[in-house]
């Protein structure tokens, strides 16, 4: 199964900002932007109208708290990822943000790399929930959640043995087989579930041992295909 692009609402006070965070948005394979908002009011509105996948929320708006909309939005029939995006930093901020069931959660100022690493975990997450098995057992849901964990700073992206060994080894597979494949192609190759496989290329993409690729079929969902980008 595939999964259709993500559709991202952003929420952010200043224009500017919204704007450059939308950029780094566009940038990422599996991403689209269906709007911005830049106040609390406007926020509600559009998750209600847009009904996106995926929510960047500030929490400094001129007329509320992001955190007070993020509660409505996640109390909402199929509710969207929400992913805090602020340079609050205060425990109070923090520990709601948690008790709220935001996914990420980003201190300005920050990077491309440092969304996209987020990003990418959230969307490997929506990609094996959308493959969920019927006879899913614990070892399911732990991949799952480990999914949303973002891979150890200090991993050396241009040094391939020194990752771990599973990583090692889907990585080594891909090599032998070109470029191109699937997550299942992989699991079949290596040995492991499909789960499994997307969460070793979410961390191999997160870290550019592996790149992304997009392709449309007739049905116009994109299949998601996997390449190696350094040898």
């Amino acid at each position: 199964m595939t999964e259709a692009s993500i559709a991202t609402l952003i929420v952010d006070d200043d224009f500017r900002v919204a704007s450059v965070h939308e950029g780094f948005v566009e940038k990422l394979p599996g991403f689209h932007v269906v709007g911005k908002a830049h106040t609390a009011a406007d926020a509600l509105e559009m998750a209600q109208r847009l009904r996106p996948d995926l929510v960047l929320m500030d929490i400094y708006l001129p007329d509320g708290d992001g955190l007070d909309v993020a509660r409505v939005i996640l109390d909402s029939p199929a509710p969207p990822v929400v992913l805090v995006i602020s340079a609050a930093t205060d425990i109070d901020a923090v520990r709601t943000a948690i008790q709220l069931g935001v996914v990420h959660y980003l201190v300005k100022p920050f990077g491309f790399r440092a969304l996209a690493e987020r990003l990418t975990a959230v969307r490997s997450a929506r990609a094996a929930i959308a493959d969920w098995p019927e006879d899913a057992g614990q070892s399911d849901v732990d991949q799952l959640f480990e999914m949303l964990r973002l891979p150890p700073a200090e991993t050396p992206a241009s040094d391939i043995e020194h990752l771990a060994p599973t990583l090692q080894l889907v990585y080594k597979s891909m090599s032998a087989r070109g470029s191109g494949l699937s997550a299942s192609e992989i699991a079949g190759q290596v040995g492991i579930s499909r789960a499994t496989a997307q969460r070793y290329l979410a961390q191999l993409e997160q870290i550019g041992a592996v790149k992304l690729e997009l392709r449309y079929g007739q049905t116009g969902r994109p299949e998601h295909r996997y390449s190696i980008t350094r040898h």
